[in-house]
């Protein structure tokens, strides 16, 4: 019982550790975007993980993806995937590039992986995905 007392009568997080939080986190969402610039620019090869964006931040992985979950309520593949959904998407809508040429620009060496990850995201094909988008916008 005495344990339990203690635990609630500990003062809140200070400010400091909070805005640490919130610091890491910001700097994990400029290094997404800066990484997706390079990808789509053809400046790189691979995607990077989690631990790629921590080396980047001199931090443990597990640090940067427990305070990412913390901050966001997602993790950093989930943040990665979401990121990587609405850039295919928009190619899929605004471009007239393959979908092979998508996958592969999204560093897939093999287009039927980048189309199943596609389809478990959204639940369609990136062709059907193109098809049903194309089809509402010439209404």
């Amino acid at each position: 019982m005495l344990k339990h007392q203690l635990v609630l009568s500990m003062p809140p997080l200070p400010q400091k550790i909070i805005s640490r939080k919130e610091e890491i986190t910001q700097q994990f969402l400029q290094l997404v975007d800066a990484h997706f610039d390079d990808v789509l620019h053809k400046r790189v090869d691979d995607m990077y993980h989690t631990k790629d964006f921590a080396a980047q931040l001199f931090i443990h992985p597990v640090h940067l993806s427990n305070t990412i979950k913390l901050t966001t309520g997602k993790s950093p593949c989930d943040l990665m995937e979401e990121r990587m959904m609405r850039e295919a998407e928009k190619m899929l809508t605004e471009t007239d590039m393959q979908v092979k040429e998508i996958g592969y620009l999204f560093t897939y060496d093999d287009p039927t992986n980048f189309t199943k990850f596609f389809k478990s995201m959204r639940g369609i094909t990136p062709l059907q995905y193109r098809k049903k988008h194309q089809a509402g916008n010439l209404c």
